[in-house]
């Protein structure tokens, strides 16, 4: 029989959890955020009682960005995303600070460099929605299926996978942050074309939201 110290350590395995604090500051038509917890595409962490275990939280101020490397990590604990406005998080400069659980998580990841291309930030550096930002961090590690599947039901939500294809690509075959970085540098170098049917997109829905 094997003894229990020979024993390897059992990986986790199956879907990432995806876990997301909501905060309201956007417009219930436009958040995105919502949209995925009715859908039950992620879990609602309610802004009072921090989930357990401590997950890894998506955060845009953070050092280093999002990796395969991490998807250990996120599978044993959650992928933690909040859904806030991208005018209050400069304006504060991160997240709010009177919901200190958040302070607290030491475990924190940017998403790599990606165009958005949802009606209200298309073709912005960075500015992703909620939907877009979950559907790249599950791109990134290791779940292209469900990322195209969470996606899919927004407004520019199969442009978002067209136009970031290479550089999610790069990515999500990259090790670790530091080949991610790597990848961020020649994606930023290489740019970002945009199709003529994206752009077309771009204008149907602003018109819808307008």
């Amino acid at each position: 029989m094997r003894s229990s110290a020979s024993t390897p350590s059992r990986r986790p395995s199956g879907p990432v959890p995806l876990l997301l604090v909501v905060l309201g500051e956007d417009h219930p038509k436009a958040c995105t955020g919502r949209q995925l917890v009715r859908a039950g595409s992620v879990r609602e962490v309610p802004v009072g009682r921090p989930p357990h275990p401590a997950p890894l939280l998506l955060d845009p101020r953070a050092d280093t960005p999002l990796a395969p490397s991490d998807r250990d990590r996120a599978l044993s604990s959650g992928l933690l995303g909040v859904d806030a406005s991208w005018n209050r998080i400069g304006r504060r400069g991160g997240y709010p600070r009177d919901v200190e659980w958040l302070a607290r998580l030491s475990a924190r990841r940017r998403l790599p460099w990606l165009l958005a291309a949802n009606p209200q930030h298309f073709g912005r550096l960075a500015e992703l929605n909620t939907a877009e930002a979950f559907a790249a961090a599950l791109r990134i590690l290791g779940e292209p299926a469900r990322a195209g599947a969470l996606i899919a039901p927004f407004a520019g939500g199969p442009a978002f996978l067209a136009l970031n294809r290479t550089a999610l690509e790069a990515y999500a075959g990259a090790r670790d942050a530091a080949e991610v970085r790597a990848a961020e540098r020649a994606a930023l170098e290489r740019g970002w074309q945009v199709p003529e049917p994206d752009r077309t997109a771009r204008r149907r829905g602003r018109a819808s939201s307008a």
